[in-house]
């Protein structure tokens, strides 16, 4: 690829990680302090009464679970909220024109949003070293996991900027998608603690293999088996990122 074209890739990458870097109190530290919260709230409440996988404590268990929920839902809402917001300021022309192709659009925003939830990530799991003791089993499997399902949400978070046409129809598209499917997905709980009918419910919950092949990485244990996870996982990427890119193609809502 000649270099003009790389450098546009890279000054749109650029300005979406600054876009989210400058205003870090907001975009990284906020979402560490609330996935703080849930942890010493759910932790005084249960860890004395309960044990999953046997013999281990549930605040060992819920880190892993508030660390990917917290990558995921930053992921979603930086490349969500940037288009949407270019789109109704009408700065989203300056985007356009210049000669970007739409695999190198889609890239930059993937890219940025990614590395704000592995931030986000990150920080959550560090301030939740003083409370817990935790060891990584797997951490080809824990990262595997981390970077597949930060590029679903951000590919998700690119369709919901594309459709939307105002800030209600997206708040909409997480409080009542992303939201639900993230909190219902095992952050707090074993898929084995459920009745057999919410655990067939949860099955059909993309999220789910998200955090479970991640707590796999955690401690070699996991409600189904990590192969079955990672094949669930890599066929929603695969999916969203052609739908993505066809939206893109095509210029749906933003060339029109």
């Amino acid at each position: 690829m000649p270099e003009s074209r790389l450098a546009g890739f890279r000054t749109l990458l650029y300005k979406e990680v600054l876009r989210f870097w400058k205003v870090a109190f907001q975009t990284v530290l906020a979402p560490v302090i609330n996935a703080m919260l849930f942890l010493l709230i759910f932790s005084h409440v249960l860890d004395r009464h309960v044990t999953v996988y046997g013999d281990i404590a549930y605040t060992a268990f819920l880190v892993p679970g508030l660390v990917m929920m917290s990558l995921l839902q930053n992921a979603f809402a930086n490349s969500s909220s940037s288009l949407i917001q270019s789109k109704i300021t009408g700065n989203i022309i300056f985007v356009l024109l210049p000669p970007l192709s739409y695999r190198e659009f889609y890239a930059a925003y993937v890219i940025a949003s990614m590395l704000r939830g592995l931030f986000v990530g990150a920080g959550v799991l560090l301030v939740s070293i003083p409370f817990v003791d935790l060891s990584i089993a797997a951490p080809g499997w824990a990262l595997a996991f981390a970077l597949m399902g930060s590029a679903i949400l951000a590919s998700l978070g690119v369709i919901a900027g594309i459709w939307a046409d105002k800030f209600d129809q997206l708040a909409g598209f997480q409080n009542f998608l992303i939201m639900p499917l993230t909190m219902l997905s095992g952050v707090f709980y074993s898929l084995h603690s459920l009745p057999q009918l919410w655990q067939d419910v949860s099955h059909a919950n993309p999220f789910f293999f998200m955090i479970d092949g991640f707590r796999y990485g955690f401690f070699g244990q996991s409600d189904v088996s990590p192969w079955l996870s990672l094949g669930v996982v890599s066929v929603c990427l695969m999916l969203l990122a052609a739908l993505t890119l066809a939206m893109l193609a095509r210029g749906y809502k933003l060339r029109a």
